[in-house]
């Protein structure tokens, strides 16, 4: 059996969840999250915990087994404490600008971009080189701080433009580290 899959999601206090069929519905302090289970996959609420099961032991069934539980499982945690990803802009005249709920990248192109947060996704600018990617749903957050990352990825040899605040990003040497061997 799945060690992940195996495991309970136990519901914080101020948490609701709701299973009809295959649609899993989790109300909390922050917003409501609805998720659709593989119809190979069975979810429960027993006890104030949210408990999965598997129909079979074929490796694709195991593998929805702990994907289901730790999509449940995020979705918990995005109701209650909520997902930030922050990104840092990194170079000589690389800004960000809040516009309302947008944000303006100036990060060395001919124009300025502007990213729109999709619905559940708040952006902020903290300075003008660090901004802020807020929501409850985890996946989303992931992807809206990809998309605006994309916009200017780090380049390998400066490491200037967009990156993870985490990020650490690896220098390549250049030519003439080539030719001092």
């Amino acid at each position: 059996m799945s060690r992940i899959g195996r495991k309970p999601v136990v519901l914080a206090k101020g948490v609701e969840a709701a299973v009809s069929g295959q649609e899993v519905t989790i109300k909390g302090p922050k917003g409501t999250l609805k998720h659709a289970a593989h119809p190979f996959v069975k979810v429960a609420l027993k006890d104030d915990a949210l408990v999965v099961e598997r129909s079979s032991d074929e490796p694709f069934h195991r593998a929805l087994h702990g994907l289901t539980r730790s999509l449940l499982a995020n979705m918990v945690t995005g109701v209650t404490a909520g997902y930030t990803r922050s990104l840092d802009l990194v170079g000589v005249g690389y800004r960000a600008q809040q516009s309302g709920k947008n944000v303006s990248l100036s990060v060395m192109m001919t124009h300025t971009v502007d990213v729109v947060p999709p619905p559940g996704i708040t952006l902020e600018v903290e300075g003008q080189n660090r901004v802020h990617v807020r929501g409850i749903d985890r996946q989303l957050v992931g992807n809206t701080a990809a998309k605006i990352r994309a916009v200017r990825p780090p380049n390998a040899y400066t490491g200037k433009g967009i990156r993870y605040a985490d990020e650490n990003v690896k220098l390549k040497p250049g030519k003439s580290a080539r030719k001092a061997q």
